[in-house]
């Protein structure tokens, strides 16, 4: 057993000294995501998944304003399906607006057609990430871990109605409560409603 020194020492000895190909780094432009400036004018969605104490998979569906930052809904289950993504989606629409646009990953749920027939009809575009860019959706990412850090670690879940109950919970105390220091250090709803 030698380290790598040596062994690099003893190449360039004999003579075995392989070239290293320099690869020709590709330059990208990176062009920002315009910021909206309203609510309601683009949200991010993305799935988190979790086990009950049973041991149980189930998965969460976090739907977040990118204007105020405002957790607009989560979809708990053990399976979610395109066709249960667009009949909850047209839940939230009943008590407010949809957006324009949502980002999204290449998910097979986001992907199916269930969804886009829905996207169609309500004239939402559905804007999709790079496969392998999760920075591109850095809205819900921050979400996500925020989520995990203050609900999904700190609670063990009996069941998937005690899990219901528990992010609902803290759903709640992060829209109105929480304060972001992107926001000024003001709640979600504290934000929306001083921008209205």
């Amino acid at each position: 057993m030698i380290n790598r020194k040596r062994t690099y020492w003893l190449y360039c000895e004999h003579g075995l000294q392989v070239r290293t190909r320099w690869r020709k780094r590709l330059i990208r432009p990176r062009t920002p995501m315009p910021l909206p400036d309203r609510p309601n004018q683009r949200w991010s969605m993305g799935f988190v998944s979790d086990q009950l104490a049973s041991g149980r998979r189930f998965c969460v569906l976090n739907i977040v304003d990118d204007f105020n930052r405002e957790c607009v809904g989560q979809l708990i289950d053990t399976s979610i399906s395109g066709r249960r993504l667009a009949r909850f989606l047209d839940e939230i629409a009943q008590q407010r607006s949809l957006p324009a646009s949502i980002v999204c990953d290449n998910g097979p749920e986001l992907t199916s057609k269930a969804m886009f027939f829905w996207a169609r009809e309500r004239k939402v575009t559905l804007a999709f990430i790079q496969p392998g860019k999760p920075t591109q959706n850095a809205f819900i990412e921050s979400f996500n871990g925020k989520f995990w850090d203050g609900c999904l670690n700190q609670h063990w879940f009996l069941s998937l109605a005690d899990a219901r109950h528990e992010i609902t919970q803290w759903r709640t105390h992060y829209n109105h409560v929480r304060p972001h220091s992107s926001l000024g250090y003001l709640s979600p709803v504290a934000y929306a409603e001083q921008c209205a």
